[in-house]
């Protein structure tokens, strides 16, 4: 099984980003997050996703350090936070987000919300200047609405490569996954798993029950059906492993059906500063 697994988790977006990868959101204990990224990524996970504002990325560094990986093989993303988005502090807190990773380069680059200093020619020029460096491998944008994703496309000169956003069962953003694929622009979804609410809904427990295997891996499951990259946290070893499996799991279209009818909303990230408030 684990063979089939890896060569499952193979496949990657257009733009070379894996399918299924850890987040690190709220896993702030140094020794349990860098616990948690060494052990992912020796149980196949070649995605690790991290963030300024997480206040981690020095245990997600030596995570990575301690885990037999080469760097090549890592497909490693961070966040710039709102008051880190002026033209200079871009440049320098970029690196110095690139010296807590001990890294020399990032594979993606966030913006992290288009609030706070965010100003789209400015904030996205000084990415661009990284990206010609060869700095950053790919520039994204994280929350982003149509619209700003549309602005983003227009005055950036680097390609924008993803929009990572709250994705899951619960709120499935159809407007915009269709954007970003007019655009060629791929979703990564954050709270994959609602925060837990998926293992409450009756829907996606029946489909859970019908496959044998847990509600978290069916929710995985259709955002990859969707072509969805999802980066769940993860802090035990039974999570990372249970998410690990999810690539294993293949929806029928009854089951898709069942998810994609769902009317339940909930959105777990909402801070005043969203472009949506």
């Amino acid at each position: 099984m684990a063979d089939e697994i890896a060569a499952d988790f193979c496949s990657r977006t257009s733009k070379g980003i894996p399918m299924l990868g850890l987040g690190t959101w709220q896993n702030e204990d140094p020794e349990a997050c860098a616990e948690s990224v060494r052990t992912a990524l020796e149980t196949g996970y070649r995605h690790v996703d991290t963030a300024q504002a997480y206040d981690n990325e020095d245990a997600v560094g030596e995570g990575i350090a301690s885990a037999d990986v080469d760097r090549e093989e890592l497909f490693l993303a961070t966040k710039l936070w709102i008051d880190n988005l002026g033209a200079d502090d871009v440049a320098e807190t970029a690196r110095e987000s690139m010296d807590r990773l001990g890294v020399d380069y990032l594979d993606m680059l966030y913006v992290h919300w288009p609030a706070g200093e965010y100003d789209p020619e400015e904030t996205l020029g000084a990415l661009s200047e990284l990206y010609d460096e060869g700095l950053i491998e790919n520039v994204g944008v994280s929350n982003f609405m149509p619209e700003d994703l549309e602005t983003a496309i227009d005055v950036c000169d680097a390609p924008i490569a993803a929009n990572q956003v709250e994705l899951h069962p619960l709120l499935q953003q159809p407007e915009l996954r269709e954007t970003c694929e007019n655009y060629d622009v791929d979703v990564v979804a954050y709270s994959p798993l609602a925060r837990g609410q998926v293992f409450n809904h009756e829907g996606i427990q029946n489909v859970a029950a019908r496959h044998g295997v847990s509600e978290a891996q069916v929710s995985l499951a259709w955002l990859r059906e969707k072509g969805v990259v999802a980066i769940p946290k993860a802090t035990g070893e039974d999570h990372i492993e249970d998410n690990w499996e999810s690539l294993m799991v293949e929806l029928d279209r009854s089951d898709v059906d069942t998810i994609d009818n769902i009317d339940d909303v909930s959105r777990e990230v909402d801070p005043d500063f969203a472009p949506w408030n």
